[in-house]
């Protein structure tokens, strides 16, 4: 029995919900703000202050116009037929490539596995559950973050393991017989919030 491949319309269609939610997800970070200076001691007897233009550069204000917001399109998380294509077939839908932190890769990370389904051993299953390292590699091909981005948080879920008392890679961990979803969620939770607390 032959399947008929689906056509770009309705692949299109299908791949409009994981994006949105990575971008929904994104948008509710809070912005980065420089931090605070210290104030300088006052000089003198009075208040001997230095000039504005000083003032305002140690305060981070940027003065000018403000910056074009550009444009974006609202993308889906492929899903549906899209999740069983090869992988290198989620680049064709990637954007620019965005820089996310080692919480939000991780958080982002969680994502992918609620959305698509989890599974152990291979990257992959044929109805397109991913592993840990699976669902990494989906953000990846999407443009969200890079590959360092990605090892800093293996590194995290290596020392979350080691911990345990478990020597294994979390790579090698996600494989294990007797592991379950619930179990790499809960090793995503767990390094998210030793990531945040780490400020990364």
């Amino acid at each position: 029995m032959t399947t008929a491949m689906p056509d770009a319309a309705s692949l299109d269609q299908a791949g409009q919900q994981l994006i949105a939610e990575i971008e929904r997800f994104l948008a509710t970070r809070p912005a980065k703000r420089p931090a605070i200076p210290e104030p300088k001691p006052v000089r003198g007897s009075g208040f001997d202050l230095p000039p504005v233009n000083e003032l305002i550069a140690e305060a981070g204000i940027v003065t000018g116009p403000a910056p074009r917001q550009k444009k974006t399109k609202d993308r889906g998380l492929p899903g549906g037929v899209w999740r069983m294509l090869p992988d290198w077939a989620l680049s064709a839908r990637r954007g620019p490539r965005r820089q996310v932190t080692v919480t939000e890769h991780l958080q982002l990370t969680a994502l992918v596995i609620q959305r698509y389904g989890w599974c152990g051993r291979g990257l992959r299953s044929r109805s397109g559950r991913r592993c840990i390292l699976g669902a990494q590699a989906v953000l990846y091909r999407l443009g969200y973050g890079d590959q360092d981005t990605a090892m800093a948080a293996g590194r995290v879920m290596d020392r979350i393991l080691a911990g345990r008392g478990i020597r294994a890679h979390y790579w090698e961990w996600n494989d294990h017989a007797g592991r379950d979803e619930g179990d790499v969620l809960y090793l995503l939770r767990e390094a998210v919030q030793a990531a945040g607390a780490a400020g990364r």
